[in-house]
């Protein structure tokens, strides 16, 4: 590609919406443009970093075995509410209707739309297993896009469904997708990690995430220093202390009128910050589907995990307790909450930690006070107790093996062993090999295809810009030309080098814009060239080039074919 027969506008300036890395770089390189909140224009530049991304995907999932289809971006609310998504999903499913009033969505995801076509197409278990999979635009209503296209409400994903007939080959279908996944993200040149995941709004029964490592990332990774064990903090287990010490000091009343938190009642007591217990108030349903107040218990060096709260019984769809159900069930405004002397019976939950203490400190549910001394079955009665905190640094790795670390993470790939739950709700049967209908086990397997451009980027760029990886730069190489109308020989050579590399196989970009040396070399650090060769009158003297790449502190002289071989040609 000659640059000065191509779209390329680049800005000096950071602009000032922009809020991570990424952000900032896609717009000053010229990748994106905004359109509205949410929603890019992806320019010539940033349309081939997405082709490349794309490109890879296609052929991992062709060489899996994988079979591309279209499904239709727009789908009908019948579908959705026979899984019963239309209201479950939310408000990030956007809804629209046409002029005879029917009822439609923008595709988040495809579950539906999928199962809707198996159900009419595969009739039995001789054509199975069959993956299908699609690289499409979707969208979700983000309630506050962020982050340039990390989180749009429109976006390019890669997502393919499998169907199979039981849980063997549900079970190797899964694998065979894990380890495409592993096989795209090590071509993309990026450096990630597979963890163990919550199935989320998707469901299922298993569930990989694939982070791309990066310190930007929103997702919190727990891994071990002694296994190959990794999970999202969401759901990495927490194990048990250990047996709990004996009980030493008496139950006594703490005088804290200002201290309403563990960190402020800690250090007014003058004791380690793990001595003392948060209580954290909310509301599930009993069994007889009435409200229920429930306290939920943690060390006050941890934080309650939100997913974990869930899956217990009655907190399926837990909300935070207002300060006047508070009043009701405990008497005491928020900050000096604890599990004593409560108005009214209350559920309450330990976590494994807490239920491990001796001689802990509490809220007194008394305004200005705390408790210290507080033991079990001594004080009160003893709790239910569950797993319900985030991991921390230094916690026991839940296989047994090794502590654990916690890592940033993107995530830009998802697989999931979903079962039977779309096919049953939808009624989409085979006949087996007796005759039977049976609902096909599914899989789900998602890959953010525009996402994966920007986490690139946040794991690879430096001052001056991004640093492509070779496979997703949008060329491999740039030629530069260095005062080229001085000198028709300049002209000349880097235009050989040009078709000669381009015959070679190696995308390359020749800059024949006639741009000061300066402002030429910074366009190409900004958009992220992984090789850069210049051709300069001096050089052609000397029977040299310029090579430098894009990691590289100081440019080197090479001649022609030291050159090639630097470049793999």
């Amino acid at each position: 590609m000659r640059l000065s027969q191509f779209h390329l506008r680049t800005e000096k300036e950071t602009p000032a919406e922009a809020e991570i890395i990424s952000h900032r770089l896609m717009l000053k390189a010229g990748m994106i443009r905004k359109l509205a909140a949410g929603l890019y224009t992806w320019s010539p530049l940033g349309l081939r970093v997405m082709r490349k991304v794309e490109g890879i995907v296609r052929e991992e999932m062709n060489r899996a075995g994988a079979i591309e289809m279209a499904l239709p971006l727009i789908q009908p609310m019948d579908l959705w509410e026979e899984t019963g998504r239309w209201q479950k999903f939310g408000g990030q499913l956007l809804k629209i209707k046409d002029r005879k009033e029917q009822e439609y969505c923008f595709s988040p995801t495809a579950e539906e739309a999928v199962t809707e076509f198996a159900r009419n197409e595969l009739t039995s278990y001789k054509q199975l297993p069959i993956n299908l999979y699609q690289i499409s635009t979707k969208f979700r209503d983000e309630i506050r896009p962020r982050f340039g296209v990390m989180r749009a409400r429109e976006f390019v994903m890669k997502d393919a469904y499998s169907f199979h007939l039981d849980a063997a080959s549900l079970d190797a279908g899964y694998r065979t997708m894990y380890d495409a996944y592993t096989r795209i993200f090590t071509r993309l040149g990026l450096k990630f990690r597979a963890v163990f995941a919550d199935t989320g709004a998707i469901g299922g029964t298993a569930s990989h995430e694939f982070h791309v490592l990066a310190n930007s990332g929103e997702d919190a990774l727990a891994w071990s220093d002694g296994s190959d064990y990794a999970a999202n903090v969401e759901l990495a287990e927490a194990v048990s202390p250990g047996a709990r010490p004996a009980a030493t000091e008496a139950l006594r009343d703490i005088a804290t009128p200002t201290q309403k938190t563990c960190e402020d009642v800690a250090a007014l007591m003058g004791i380690p910050l793990q001595r003392t217990v948060k209580s954290v108030a909310v509301m599930g349903v009993d069994a007889d589907g009435n409200d229920q107040f429930v306290l939920a218990l943690v060390r006050g060096d941890h934080a309650v995990n939100e997913i974990k709260l869930t899956k217990l019984a009655g907190l399926g769809e837990y909300r935070m307790a207002t300060e006047d159900e508070i009043m009701e069930h405990l008497g005491s405004e928020p900050g000096f909450l604890g599990p004593l002397n409560a108005k009214k019976p209350i559920r309450v939950i330990a976590d494994r930690s807490v239920a491990a203490m001796a001689d802990f400190v509490v809220g007194a549910n008394k305004p200005g006070f705390h408790i210290a001394g507080v033991n079990w079955s001594r004080d009160l009665a003893e709790a239910e107790v569950a797993d319900i905190r985030n991991v921390i640094a230094g916690d026991p790795s839940p296989d047994g093996h090794g502590t654990l670390g916690i890592a940033r993470g993107i995530e830009v790939g998802h697989v999931f062993a979903l079962g039977d739950k779309y096919s049953q709700a939808m009624n989409a049967t085979v006949l087996d090999a007796n005759g039977r209908a049976v609902h096909p086990l599914m899989g789900c397997y998602g890959v953010g295809v525009s996402r994966i451009v920007a986490a690139a980027i946040e794991q690879n760029h430096d001052d001056a810009g991004i640093i492509w990886p070779d496979t997703m730069a949008p060329w491999t190489v740039a030629v530069c030309m260095i005062n080229p109308k001085n000198d028709p020989a300049v002209t000349a050579a880097a235009e050989a080098l040009y078709e000669e590399l381009q015959q070679r196989g190696i995308d390359t970009l020749l800059d024949d814009r006639g741009l000061r040396p300066g402002s030429m070399f910074a366009d190409m650090e900004l958009i992220g060239i992984p090789h850069r060769v210049v051709v300069s009158e001096r050089g052609l003297a000397a029977g040299q080039f310029e090579y430098r790449h894009r990691r590289a502190s100081e440019a080197e002289s090479l001649d022609r074919d030291a050159l090639l071989v630097r470049l793999g040609a």
